[in-house]
């Protein structure tokens, strides 16, 4: 009788181990499709990964994440169904890496926090976007978002007060890619660029890249969030469903 339950517990914690590594599985597929999307995506979000060091580490710490846990996702289907010691040993010590590099690159995340903040994004702004010097990766990337999201400085146009645009452009409040543009005549059709670079507010974007970027991508934010705690979730009960089977196994 003891036997036959154990045999029962056993093929339960199997099962089950199968179905948390198919979440697994599937959890690194989207995050490789996140990360290939952030790297090639078109409309915008590219440039803002590409103006802070940090976010364009994240995406390629994303893209290895999400390889990593698709790998070992499909490693601990194929140890749970055959019941094979080492691979499920090799797959507890590989989740645990995982594991332990993802509560790392959280706390980090926490600790350098300020480093996404509208005051450091300001403070860069002013110091290193030059306004047409294409050549620059930083005002490059900078006039891509605003004029992506029609939007301009962090905060608002007055962010470029005292800045190194003003002092190598300093007939001009707000730099070109500000400029109000007729949808009709496409990107090279202003409403009106003098109008709008002398300052005035009729013909130049108001509102601020930092507020217009987290209100297009707020939702994204979340569920990335909410999808990572579940991740971190199934991979602990992953870890503990493998150590289970692999004592159990004879």
């Amino acid at each position: 009788m003891g036997t036959s339950m154990e045999g029962d517990c056993l093929s339960c914690i199997k099962y089950l181990m199968f179905v948390f590594n198919f979440l697994i599985f599937l959890g690194g597929s989207f995050l490789l499709g996140v990360g290939v999307w952030v790297v090639v995506d078109p409309t915008g979000f590219r440039e803002i990964v590409a103006a802070n060091p940090l976010l364009f580490m994240g995406v390629y710490i994303i893209l290895a994440m999400g390889g990593m846990l698709f790998l070992l996702g499909f490693l601990g289907c194929c140890g749970a169904i055959r019941e094979n010691k080492c691979l499920l040993l090799f797959f507890f010590m590989l989740i645990l890496i995982i594991f332990l590099a993802e509560l790392a690159a959280a706390i980090l995340a926490f600790i350098f926090r300020e480093h996404l903040t509208r005051e450091y994004f300001t403070k860069e702004l002013k110091r290193h976007y030059q306004g047409y010097n294409n050549t620059d990766v930083f005002t490059s990337t900078w006039n891509a978002i605003m004029n992506t999201f029609d939007c301009c400085g962090v905060n608002s146009p007055e962010d470029f007060e005292e800045s190194i645009f003003r002092f190598i452009n300093p007939g001009e409040v707000v730099p070109e890619a500000c400029c109000r543009r007729n949808s009709h005549l496409g990107e090279a059709g202003f409403s009106n660029r003098e109008e709008c670079l002398s300052g005035s507010m009729l013909y130049r974007n108001n509102k601020g890249c930092y507020s217009a970027v987290v209100d297009y991508f707020e939702m994204y934010i979340y569920v990335a969030g909410a999808l990572a705690i579940v991740v971190l979730t199934i991979e602990l009960f992953a870890m503990v469903f493998a150590m289970c089977l692999f004592r159990g196994i004879q």
